[in-house]
């Protein structure tokens, strides 16, 4: 029987959607303007990385020719040098938002018709009676921030008056989110945990989709930074995913990185969350050699997003794009006879873009393994086709949205 593996990696998008302009994104591309970058020289890093882009086994894969596909512009040194060893398409979002459930939720079958809430950018930006509610019942001294704001910036600029007051930093953005910064060790981290799930009730009126918990350690003198025991609490899917399919059938089901996060912990299996891209790779890695026939591992890899796409680093991007790459080979020595390997993304966010925000993008799909058909499959019309795939390739049957390629 077969297995399954999805990796989506965290806003790694190939080009604007049609609909871009109503996000304000037209003319983001997150991978074509990295690799332009590193053509250029700007994505250069002394002790990171130098010369041109160097991603051989995606591009062996058809990782430019789906960026081509989906812009009309072949971006430097992402030609195949050789004949491909994949299937390449790209996708295209339905759902409404550019953010992670969104996109995660649309891979699994699950488009989002309706709209999500959000917060103005405003000063304060939370609702009063929410701000008053998360107050009282939390039993806090008050809040810090209450606006739009870069996570690290509002670290940086209020980290030093929640360790003296104990006010939480409360936060939000583009997307439907309310984020809470603490300070690991002054105010403690399941206190914070147990704030965020606070807040997550509160939220629930709103149609807010995450609240996301940002632990940080540090001093004003030594500097802030934050660590890996992020955690988002979310909203349930709006009706069965294909992890509630698989799961329904009796299928092994192992989500790796913040999945069962995103999901709220429904159908999510064994999740393993380890912390950084590599260690939840080799997660996923050593998974698929122990998954049963049959099963189904579904992995996040988050640092392309939360460590150089809002942080606007271009070299570290770049970098973290290499060090996937590299190890693609050790994805490929996993495999089993059937086995199928889907990569894809959830939205873009440009390390070139203004802002510090997701970018409404196209995403790659990059499919291979032993036996997999190369080729072209094309522009996909929702993200819902991967999961559909996954279920085709794992002989399931679901009614749902999306069209398998297979």
């Amino acid at each position: 029987m077969s297995r399954a593996l999805v990796i989506v990696l965290d806003s790694v998008g190939i080009g604007g959607a049609e609909d871009a302009t109503v996000y304000g994104d037209a003319g983001a591309d997150t991978m074509g303007h990295i690799a332009e970058a590193c053509a250029e020289g700007r994505g250069n890093h002394a002790g990171l990385r130098q010369g041109p882009l160097n991603l051989p086994h995606m591009t062996a894969l058809g990782l430019g020719l789906a960026c081509e596909a989906s812009t009309g512009r072949l971006p430097p040194n992402l030609a195949p040098q050789a004949p491909l060893k994949g299937a390449w398409g790209y996708g295209v979002e339905t759902s409404n938002g550019k953010d992670t459930p969104s996109g995660h939720w649309e891979i699994t079958g699950v488009p989002v018709t309706f709209d999500w809430g959000y917060f103005p950018d405003t000063v304060p930006s939370f609702p009063a009676e929410l701000t008053k509610a998360l107050i009282e019942k939390a039993k806090l001294p008050g809040i810090l921030a209450d606006k739009h704001a870069s996570g690290t910036a509002v670290i940086d600029e209020y980290g030093a008056e929640h360790m003296r007051t104990g006010k939480p930093i409360c936060y939000t953005s583009v997307d439907s989110v309310l984020q809470i910064a603490a300070h690991e060790e002054t105010f403690g981290l399941q206190k914070l945990y147990d704030l965020c799930k606070i807040a997550r009730e509160l939220c629930d009126p709103y149609n807010i989709g995450r609240v996301i918990a940002r632990p940080f350690v540090g001093s004003a003198e030594e500097g802030f930074k934050r660590t890996g025991n992020r955690k988002d609490f979310a909203v349930f899917p709006p009706s069965d995913t294909i992890l509630d399919t698989l799961v329904k059938a009796g299928r092994s089901v192992v989500t790796v990185g913040k999945i069962g996060d995103i999901f709220a912990h429904r159908s999510t299996g064994e999740e393993i969350k380890p912390h950084g891209n590599d260690a939840c790779l080799s997660a996923a890695i050593d998974a698929m050699r122990n998954l049963p026939d049959g099963g189904f591992v579904f992995a996040n890899l988050v640092d392309f997003d939360t460590e150089f796409g809002h942080r606007r680093d271009i070299p570290g991007y770049a970098a973290a794009l290499e060090a996937f790459d590299r190890r693609v080979p050790e994805i490929e020595a996993a495999l089993r006879a059937g086995d199928l390997v889907i990569i894809t993304a959830d939205h873009g966010n440009d390390p070139s873009w203004r802002g510090t925000d997701h970018t409404r993008e196209h995403t790659p799909i990059l499919a291979f393994g032993p036996g997999v058909k190369t080729g072209e499959i094309g522009r996909r019309e929702s993200f819902a086709d991967i999961g559909a795939t996954v279920l085709a390739h794992l002989k399931v049957s679901a009614a749902g949205k999306g069209k398998a390629w297979l």
